[in-house]
């Protein structure tokens, strides 16, 4: 299973990160690497959540981040 992550500054100035393949994963931060972070560890807490509630079977996981400029 692999994921997007899409971050984009808003109009305000904060940072806001979702993975649109995880419905409700969208975390908001100071920076880019703040907000990617955080969408991370949600990302990471629903699949358990799922898993952990017979919604999903147990996966495989590979994750790969982005190298932070």
């Amino acid at each position: 299973m692999n994921f997007n992550i899409e971050c984009e500054e808003e109009d305000d100035g904060r940072w806001i990160a979702e993975i649109p393949q995880l419905p409700g994963v969208l975390c908001y931060g100071q920076t880019a690497k703040e907000a990617i972070a955080k969408s991370e560890i949600l990302a990471l807490r629903t699949i358990a959540e799922r898993i952990e509630h017979a919604e999903l079977s147990p996966i495989a996981i590979s994750i790969s981040l982005p190298v932070a400029a």
